[in-house]
């Protein structure tokens, strides 16, 4: 697994994948949050609060990490490998593992430059270091879990076709619709929407974003990243077989 997954980071860092993804994700950070007026500029809100950054981040990132995964599984079907990656002395699971372990990582290393933000409102609250530290805190850690359920669905619909288009297109849809479809789709299920607003995503990174780290929040986000990991080994059994 761990041989899979440092393939896969330099693979990214190889070609200009990687920094590719790095830089978007930290340029389009640092124009709505810092450069362009409107609800998202923290220097127009007033607050020393990374509120704004939270609820940029998970859009940002429906279209950055199908990006990222679309070639994980895609890439190696078009090139005819995948065959010679199922002969592998390693498990299905160890591979899908490491692929998506790989993944995983490289939107960790892009997100730890935004550190950064924490230091910066700190210095500008007043008092200085007037910040909500717990809040923050819980809502890097709901995000992280976000990414991962974004990545384990990337690397499911990467394993659908060999086109890497179609599996970008896949995930953002799919990415969508775990994240806000579900909280769309409650406005017309009457009687049931709090129950239909739970099975998305944005319910519970929410609830993590308010620094409350609620078991029933992490396990949600543990089982949907599961559900499409299980979904990839299927789908490699059938082309194994």
């Amino acid at each position: 697994m761990r041989s899979i997954a440092l393939r896969e980071i330099k693979s990214f860092f190889g070609s200009p994948i990687g920094y590719l993804v790095i830089g978007l994700f930290l340029l389009l950070n640092g124009l709505f949050l810092w450069v362009f007026d409107g609800e998202y500029n923290i220097l127009q809100s007033g607050f020393a609060d990374l509120s704004p950054f939270f609820t940029l981040a998970p859009w940002i990132f429906i279209f950055l990490i199908p990006a990222v995964t679309m070639r994980s599984f895609s890439d190696e079907k078009k090139q005819g490998t995948i065959e010679l990656l199922l002969t592998k002395p390693l498990s299905l699971w160890q591979i899908v593992n490491g692929k998506f372990l790989g993944s995983f990582l490289l939107i960790v290393i892009a997100l730890l430059p935004t550190l950064v933000y924490v230091c910066v409102i700190s210095s500008l609250g007043m008092p200085e270091g007037n910040i909500d530290m717990g809040r923050t805190m819980g809502s890097y850690f709901g995000l992280l879990f976000l990414v991962a359920a974004y990545t384990s669905i990337g690397i499911f619909t990467s394993t659908l076709s060999e086109n890497q288009i179609v599996a970008f297109l896949l995930s953002v849809f799919l990415c969508f619709l775990f994240y806000f479809g579900f909280e769309g789709i409650s406005n017309y299920a009457k009687g049931f929407e709090d129950a239909v607003s739970r099975i998305g995503m944005d319910n519970h990174f929410k609830s993590m974003s308010r620094g409350v780290l609620d078991t029933r929040d992490i396990l949600y986000f543990v089982s949907v990243s599961f559900l499409f990991l299980s979904f990839t080994v299927f789908k490699l059994k059938s082309l194994k077989t």
